[in-house]
This record gives C-alpha cells, structure tokens and sequence, in this order.
C-alpha cells in the first residue's frame, strides 16, 4: 500500500511538472509574438508624429499618398483605400489594373476622413506634408504612420511602409531589385551618363527647372548624369524649393540647354491651359535655339512616371524609358 502511495504521488508531480513546463513554454511563445513585427501579435514603429503601436500585421491598409500606393503595391498588399492618383481616372495607367477594386479616399490634400472610417482600416499610411492638420482624426480611426516628406529620395518613405506593413524583408528584396536595375542601365549607357542633363516641367501658367532634389533628378543622378554650370548656379539657399525646383521665365530658357534635356507636362483631364503652356514655350525661337533641341536631344517623357508618382514602380519604370530613348540615338 505505501509503494502505490509513493508511485501515485511521483506519478502526479511529474505530471504537475510537465503543466508548469508546457504553461511556460506558451507564455515564452506569447511575450515572442507580441514583440514580433514579422505577423506577430504587436510592433511599434517610429515616424513623423512619434510612435504608433500596430496591434498585428494590417490585413486592410489606406494609403494617403501616390508614392505610398506604389509602396504598398509593390510590396504585394492592395489597399483597401487610397487617394486618387495626381493623373488619370482614378489611377494612373501604370497601376490601374492593380488598383482594380480600391476605394477613392479623396486627394493627397484633401483626404476624406469620413470614407477613410467606413472603410475600418487595420492601418493608415499618410504624410505629415499633406495630412498633418488631420493626424489626430486619422489616428483615432486606426494605427497611422506618416512620412516626413515628398521629395528627395523615395527609398526612405518606402523604407518606413514596408516596417510599419510588417514586410521589411519583403522591402529590402524590392530595394535591392531596384538598385540592381540601376547598375543594369548604367552598364548598358556606358559612357552616355556622362552628359549634362535638364528636366523641364510645364504647367498651367507657368514652368520649372526640375533639379537634383526631385525624383526625376535622384534617379538621373544615381545614374552619373551631370547638371550643367548654369543651373547649378540657380540653385543656391535663396530659392524657395531648395534643390527641387525653381519657376522660371521664358527668359531663362537658354538655361535649360544641356547634353540631353528631357520635359513633361501637368496637365489632368488633358488641361488645355497646361497643353498651352507647353506649346508656347516649345514654339518659342529661344527653345527652338537650344543646342539640345537642334541635335535632336530633347525628349518629351510622362509627368506621371518621371515626376508625379514618385514612388517604386515609376522609378523602374521611368529607368526602363530612359534606357529606351538613350538606347535608340
């Protein structure tokens, strides 16, 4: 009787034992979860307007930006709502097929705040520029997260929605392809890099000297390209768009000659006043005087893809244009 006591009583702390053990090994694997944000249960991620806690990873993400659409795009996730493209109805005809199904949740500058509710995001990704007067109602809907800025190197902006999508790796493997295409076109120009460029960009009214700080001029300047002493000259702290851009007069046009020059046109809904504006200047006899228009090297490219977009899928793109019309002199 006592040796089946004694068995009775090992047999039932080693059962106890093994409860602990298997109620431990759980919660070890919860505290992991819940610190993971690789499909776990919670991260945190630092942005603009401080830090925003993410419950899980987002299964129905609005997006408020167009470079924050081609992002999330090309990090394989369709939003479930974003803002309409700068061009096109509603989306831009490099992306329309994949936006198919998506929610208009307003402009960049004016976001519907009602829609974006009724839509019940898991996240919100936006941009302090644009949207900072309506963080705290964003935020009150679901985890926001917003970028700095938009100009300059697109890489940071996307670098920041892929951690607050949870797909970092996911984000490198996009970054990497698009360097490699970067060195691929360079290898295939060779020595055409080495020519002084000019981005010119026409509006309603009025036209720009597109520099070094937009996204066109990032990308040319990842290539080698070079700017020509004149422009270089325009763009010192005086000018209220930094190294962006500058507006300019028709008397300026001998300064947008260069090796090669490249333009576009804004023109949404087929503008006529922008189309005009084009026209005019391209008509003028001091382009027509341009070294670069003589030879034969100004090229007429999309705004969309070489300037409003902004964002990954454009930057290939326009890196593939590039190459073509390089290719073809």
């Amino acid at each position: 009787m006592r040796t089946y006591k004694k068995s009775l009583w090992v047999f039932l702390s080693v059962l106890a034992l093994l409860f602990i053990t298997a109620c431990g090994s759980d919660s070890d694997k919860e505290a992991e979860d819940t610190n993971s944000g690789d499909g776990g249960k919670s991260y945190t991620v630092k942005h603009a307007m401080g830090e925003t806690e993410i419950p899980e990873k987002p299964k129905k993400v609005v997006v408020l930006t167009n470079e924050g659409t081609e992002a999330v795009l090309a990090l394989g996730v369709q939003p479930t709502g974003a803002v309409q493209s700068w061009l096109g109805d509603p989306w831009y005809k490099h992306i329309e097929e994949d936006m198919d199904g998506v929610e208009v949740v307003g402009l960049e500058q004016e976001v519907n705040v009602e829609k974006i509710a009724e839509l019940q995001p898991d996240l919100i990704i936006g941009n302090k520029q644009r949207q900072e007067a309506v963080y705290d109602k964003l935020s009150a809907i679901a985890p926001t997260v917003f970028s700095e800025q938009l100009r300059g190197d697109w890489k940071e902006n996307f670098k920041l929605y892929a951690e607050a999508l949870g797909l970092e790796d996911k984000g490198e493997e996009v970054l990497a392809d698009y360097d490699a295409h970067v060195e691929e076109v360079k290898t295939a120009l060779g020595d055409k890099t080495d020519q002084e460029v000019s981005v010119v960009r026409f509006m309603a009214g009025t036209s720009r000297i597109y520099y070094k700080d937009s996204f066109s001029g990032v990308i040319l300047d990842e290539l080698g390209f070079k700017r020509t002493e004149a422009q270089t000259e325009m763009f010192d702290e005086s000018n209220k768009m930094g190294e962006l851009a500058i507006e300019v007069g028709k008397e300026a046009i001998p300064k947008m000659d260069g090796d090669i020059l490249f333009y576009f046109t804004y023109a949404p809904q087929d503008d006529r006043e922008a189309l005009s504006t084009e026209e005019e200047w391209t008509s003028d006899p001091l382009w027509k005087n341009l070294n670069v228009v003589q030879e034969g090297n100004a090229h007429k490219v999309s705004d969309a893809v070489w300037n409003t977009a902004g964002g990954v899928i454009a930057a290939n793109q326009m890196l593939d244009e590039l190459q073509e019309i390089m290719t073809e002199e």
